[in-house]
């Protein structure tokens, strides 16, 4: 029997132009110190996002990836320059600076930005107390712009300062990164707090999860891992605020482009129902294609 095409859009990827951009977080005198950062080093372009029959590339978002964060729209000129698929892009813009205004001005005038990326990580308290933040979600907010968060589900002041946020500015599309960053298995006070957290997101309606980045935390990370945090987030979310995604090309320290989205699709806790919207129907609301 012949399998039926099942079309995904790809909702966290980054490709990379080192002529052009600065990338600063990819050179070896910076941090991350991953002792494979060298392996993505280098030129990542919309052909090499492979995939096999039945699996079809429809679109993809790209998210922002350090290339010019004084003039983010760089970047997006750069994209919408070269890539023929459908794509959306969430583009950088620093929520703590008087500029985010105007920077906001040039984002709106590129036709794939739906939303912006300031990366919270170790800086999300500080950042999410800044006396700008309301102003600057609010104006997100006005331009339908989402908001990219990421940061530790288990850094709890941070999580309830984002989920205040997000009960002020309700029609404020957020979504968070890299599903909070799970701790390992063996770390049971911060699993704790990190499903504490999931379940303190999942009650407002305006925020959804993508899960990817596995291979940050763990190079050799298996699909029955993934398998039991997916069914942690759709206790919770339910299968219509939920996103798989790569994060292409930082997925290839463990495994190929397409071995990914094959593990992904072949999960068994995925009803075929489930796994259309997953990976193809939220993305496409969330990320307004």
């Amino acid at each position: 029997m012949t399998q039926s095409l099942l079309k995904i859009i790809d909702p966290h990827l980054h490709l990379f132009n080192l002529q052009q951009g600065d990338y600063q977080w990819l050179k070896p005198q910076n941090p991350p110190f991953w002792p494979d950062k060298k392996r993505i080093n280098r030129n990542f372009i919309e052909k090499d996002l492979c995939l096999p029959v039945p699996i079809h590339l429809a679109g993809f978002v790209h998210v922002e990836a350090g290339f010019d964060n004084q003039q983010p729209w760089r970047e997006i000129d750069w994209l919408q320059q070269h890539c023929t698929l459908p794509f959306k892009s969430v583009a950088f813009a620093d929520l703590t600076t008087h500029v985010f205004e105007e920077h906001l001005r040039q984002l709106q005038q590129r036709s794939t930005v739906v939303g912006i990326r300031h990366i919270l990580d170790e800086q999300a308290q500080a950042i999410l107390s800044s006396h700008l933040i309301d102003r600057h979600f609010a104006l997100l907010a006005d331009t339908n712009f989402s908001f990219d968060a990421q940061l530790s589900l288990s850094d709890t002041p941070a999580l309830d300062l984002l989920v205040a946020v997000a009960n002020r500015h309700k029609s404020l599309r957020i979504i968070i990164n890299h599903a909070g960053w799970p701790p390992s298995d063996t770390d049971k006070r911060a699993q704790e707090k990190w499903l504490t957290g999931l379940q303190k997101l999942a009650q407002c309606e305006n925020i959804a999860m993508k899960l990817s980045g596995w291979e940050m935390s763990n190079r050799a990370w298996q699909p029955e891992q993934v398998a039991k945090l997916l069914r942690h987030c759709l206790s919770f979310f339910g299968d219509e605020r939920i996103m798989l995604a790569s994060n292409f090309p930082l997925c290839t320290f463990s495994m190929p482009y397409a071995d990914l989205w094959n593990s992904y699709v072949t999960l068994p806790e995925i009803s075929p129902q489930s796994l259309e919207k997953m990976a193809f129907n939220n993305a496409k609301t969330w990320y307004q294609f």
